[in-house]
Order: structure tokens, then sequence, then C-alpha cells
């Protein structure tokens, strides 16, 4: 057995254009070094313009994926993705428990990338309940946060910080809430670890609308975790990778452009420009 490469354990949906969910972990992880295992929670009939139709894994079939791979492989790492139902969200708080030294990248999706709902109040709530305590690092959008914390109608109205705050306090280690979706010139994202610090990075905003960008962006901090750096340098590397990505993307479809997640394999001609704002 290889021990020099890390292997991931990969807990999400498919994604038959290969821009977002599992086909999307699997390129990340496999662009920057690791190995793949994948279990898949559900199936999913999407294009680059949105998601159709999600039909869930059964949840003892999810269960035996994972049991089989967890005793036959040293996993490094659990990266989540869509858990596609209530069911599969229990299973899935059951095998963490049973492998409390593993770290966990959470990326906790909740829509598409043109508004369809993908998980339920329900499965949202027993996210928070049941597998957030069990979370290393949690990667929502800050749509996505607000939904997580939600108490009322208000949830537009709870600051970025104030969400990261409760989520931390739901149990989860560390929360990195990106700015996609906010009205900025630049992206920031926000890193609030557990020891109290926090950071902001900013990104220069590209031009289009990109399928899986938040897939691309938890895979890479995964791979990069599960290499052995810490979280704030995983949380570094992996968004310049993803920018780049971005900045490399494909159009393969009538809809949103895809992150191109080996991008320097191809000879580019990369600008002079900083995409980070220091």
């Amino acid at each position: 057995m290889d021990s020099t490469t890390p292997n991931l354990l990969i807990i999400s949906a498919s994604d038959p254009t290969s821009g977002a969910g599992m086909q999307a972990d699997i390129q990340t992880v496999s662009s920057l070094g690791c190995h793949p295992l994948t279990v898949i929670t559900g199936l999913t009939v999407q294009d680059t313009k949105g998601v159709y139709h999600v039909s869930p894994v059964e949840s003892t079939l999810f269960e035996a994926q994972a049991r089989i791979i967890l005793d036959d492989s040293k996993v490094d790492l659990i990266k989540c993705g869509m858990l596609s139902s209530e069911e599969n969200i229990r299973v899935l708080a059951k095998l963490l428990n049973e492998y409390p030294n593993i770290p966990v990248v959470l990326d906790p999706i909740m829509a598409s990338g043109r508004g369809d709902e993908l998980t339920s109040e329900s499965m949202r709530q027993l996210m928070i309940e049941l597998i957030l305590p069990r979370v290393t690092l949690l990667t929502p959008n800050i749509m996505e946060a607000r939904q997580l914390v939600k108490l009322d109608d208000q949830v537009k109205e709870i600051s970025i910080d104030e969400a990261a705050k409760r989520l931390l306090a739901s149990g989860c280690e560390n929360v990195l809430i990106t700015g996609t979706h906010e009205a900025t010139d630049d992206v920031v994202n926000r890193l609030y670890l557990f020891d109290g610090e926090t950071e902001s990075y900013a990104w220069k905003r590209l031009p289009h609308e990109y399928h899986g960008s938040g897939c691309t962006l938890a895979s890479a901090i995964a791979a990069y975790v599960a290499q052995g750096l810490s979280i704030k340098q995983a949380v570094e590397e992996g968004q310049d990778f993803t920018w780049h990505t971005l900045d490399a993307a494909i159009q393969t479809g009538q809809g949103q452009k895809i992150p191109n997640r080996f991008f320097w394999m191809n000879d580019f001609d990369d600008s002079d420009d900083d995409p980070t704002h220091h």
C-alpha cells in the first residue's frame, strides 16, 4: 500500500455534468495528488442549468458502501457533500461517531446554482444536531450559513459574523463562509477558527456563473488538510486553487461554466494580475 498518497473518503451525490457533486470532488482531489474513495448518496438528473430530480440511495446501501471502504482502507479525511435524505444523514452521523479521529470537511449543499432546493427543513435540522458536532471544517456560502442558523423568517438580517458564531456554537470546529452571493466588487470569504481567530480573503470576482465552485473549494481544502496542512493553510491554498479553476473554466453545456480542475496541465497564457488583494 502506498502510504504517501492520502485517501479521501468522498460522500456525495452524482452529477452527470461533472460540474459539481461526486465527479467534481473526484477531479479536485485527484488533481491535488490525493486518492478518492467514493460513496454515493444519491443519483441526480441535472445539467449545467439546474437540477431536475434527486433520487436518494437507500440508506442501507449507503451504509454498506461506506462500511466496506472504511473497513478496507485507511481513510485520512472524510469530505461530505449532498447527503440526499434524512435517513442518510442519520447513518452518516453514526459512522462519524464510530470514527472520531478522522477529520471531516462538510459542504452543506442546500440548493443548486439556480436555486433548486436540495434539502428540506428537517434535513437541515438533522445536519445541525447530528453532523455539525463532528465537523472539522464547514464551508457554507452565506445563504447556506444563514439557512443553517435561522430561528425565524429574518434570515437575511443575520450578519455573517453572527451566523458563524451560531455555527461554531453548534459544535463544528471551524467555519469558512464564502461570499460569492454577496453584492461586492470582490468575492470576500471569511474564516472563523476554533480558537477565535478570524481571517478575511478578497478575490477578484470573475465574470461568469459557475457550476461546482463550492464543491471544488471544499474538496481542495480537504485535499490539503489530508496532506498535512493546517486548516488555515489549507483554506488559503484551496481558495487559490479554486480561483484558478474558475479563471480557466470550460463551457460544456448551455448553462453555467464548469471549473477546470486540471488547469495546470494546459499551457494557459497566465496574466500577471494577482487575483488576491491583501
